[in-house]
């Protein structure tokens, strides 16, 4: 029976120096998909992606391409092609012989390359610019031209290290889009690698969340970010309060001393648990209103909306609103059902979540700029 994934990771352990760097690793990715692989920095990631290239052998585990283990196979024998995050093109090369470089080595016929490089060209709209030298290209046209030369010989599957990083936020915004695009027009799968949350959110079809050498969820962006399966998840993706509460039944749990109506089910009565609600889920209303009071500490103003700190019992809530409201401000908190995310307690409760730090952060923020002016 076929399998409708082209890559499965199965049990895959690796370590450096004694260091474990991927912890058994479970992955599954479909043909055609846009998998991004998300986490920070050491958390396996890139070594996940290198293992799948066929750089890096794991010390256990199987890596099966299209039904077939290739534990072994040299990277070049591989049906993959990988974007590093510097390019790595030819700067003697103009652009059409950097595209063309992977055709002239199979020595295909030079109608056949012309053909294929403006194809190509067109794709990643740069037709016009074939006779330009590399160095004169800027970092977003340098980038089209390394997924032009990746993609020209149909890999059947795409790998990317955070190949945006070095652009400017704009720059890799538009090229977020651009590389979706691209995705779709081909169709072949992309495997993407960034510790950036928004850029994993706006491209992905599915999204694995990894930290500590380990998986800690795998779901679309939508899933990823409503359902998160433990603080690490939802701290990591987007901002989150994070508060200690207690289970008391199906739909209902309790937290900073109220009972609060939710849509969680199938946990045991009374189980101490994590509470996620998102910043933009919350409503300040005037004190009296409030189901929870407390005190605002910090004003954010970030142009769509403001970054209220608020601080009830000690414990630090970010609250995003297009209402200002002014430091020393006395205000209540009302949260809806559907805004309360319960999870399971786990390794990392009681590590995220409260923004206490947050106003220290930015001042440092501040100062660090001003010295650096």
């Amino acid at each position: 029976m076929s399998d409708t994934n082209i890559i499965n990771l199965k049990n895959i352990s690796v370590s450096f120096d004694g260091e474990k760097i991927l912890d058994n690793i479970n992955l599954s990715i479909a043909n055609g998909e846009f998998v991004t692989l998300l986490g920070p920095s050491g958390c396996g990631k890139t070594t996940t992606l290198r293992i799948i290239a066929g750089f890096v052998e794991p010390d256990s585990g199987e890596i099966v391409f299209e039904n077939n283990i290739i534990n072994g196979v040299p990277a070049y024998k591989r049906q993959v092609n990988t974007i590093f995050q510097r390019y790595a093109l030819f700067p003697h090369l103009n652009v059409f012989e950097n595209v063309a470089f992977g055709l002239r080595l199979k020595k295909l016929p030079e109608a056949e390359i012309k053909q294929k490089v403006y194809e190509m060209l067109d794709l990643v709209n740069l037709r016009g610019m074939e006779k330009r030298n590399i160095n004169t290209l800027s970092g977003g046209q340098q980038q089209r031209v390394a997924i032009a030369r990746a993609v020209i010989n149909h890999p059947k599957v795409l790998l990317l290290d955070e190949p945006l990083a070095a652009l400017d936020l704009k720059l890799r915004k538009d090229m977020q889009v651009e590389l979706k695009n691209i995705q779709k027009a081909l169709g072949i799968t992309f495997v993407f690698v960034t510790h950036d949350q928004e850029e994993a959110l706006s491209m992905s079809d599915t999204i694995v969340v990894m930290d500590k050498g380990r998986i800690q969820q795998i779901g679309t962006p939508i899933d990823i970010y409503n359902e998160p399966k433990n603080a690490f998840v939802a701290d990591f993706i987007g901002e989150s309060n994070i508060i200690d509460g207690v289970f008391k039944k199906d739909y209902l749990v309790e937290f900073n001393n109220k009972l609060f109506e939710c849509f969680d089910k199938g946990f045991c009565e009374n189980e101490e648990v994590d509470v996620v609600i998102r910043p933009e889920d919350v409503d300040i209303v005037p004190k009296e209103k409030g189901v929870i009071v407390g005190v605002v500490t910090s004003v954010t103003f970030l142009g769509v909306h403001f970054e209220i700190i608020v601080d009830i019992d000690n414990f630090k809530w970010m609250v995003q609103t297009t209402d200002e409201y002014k430091v020393g401000d006395n205000v209540g908190l009302i949260i809806e059902p559907d805004a309360i995310h319960v999870m399971k307690k786990s390794e990392y409760s009681g590590t995220f979540g409260d923004y206490s730090s947050y106003s220290d952060e930015i001042d440092k923020l501040n100062e660090s700029q001003e010295e650096t002016r």
